[in-house]
């Protein structure tokens, strides 16, 4: 009886999804915190992450500079771990090209 070769598992290396590679225009990037606010109003957390995601599509060190943070600090308050005042909110937004307004539910 001839042997049957055996198949071994094909292994495919897994790498990190990483959102801002995929945030390319300003419209991109509008939709996905405006995701964030609809879908998670209350997760401050996740809301500084979503700036932070935006605020690394478009290039840190260029936000950084336009909200007027050095690129760390940025880095922290926009990090996991992070909670940026509001008025770092609101400098991040201004910094990445989006004006909040407010609507009635």
């Amino acid at each position: 009886m001839p042997k049957i070769p055996s198949k071994k598992p094909v292994r495919t290396k897994a790498t990190p999804y990483d959102v801002a590679e995929h945030l390319r225009t300003p419209e991109e990037m509008a939709a996905y915190l405006d995701a964030w606010l609809e879908e998670a109003p209350d997760d401050a957390a996740g809301i500084a992450r979503a700036l932070g995601d935006i605020a690394r599509a478009k290039g840190m060190s260029q936000v950084a500079k336009e909200a007027g943070l050095s690129r760390e600090s940025l880095y922290r308050a926009l990090s996991a771990e992070g909670n940026p005042s509001f008025a770092t909110v609101l400098k991040v937004a201004k910094a990445l090209g989006f004006r909040l307004h407010a609507s009635a539910l």
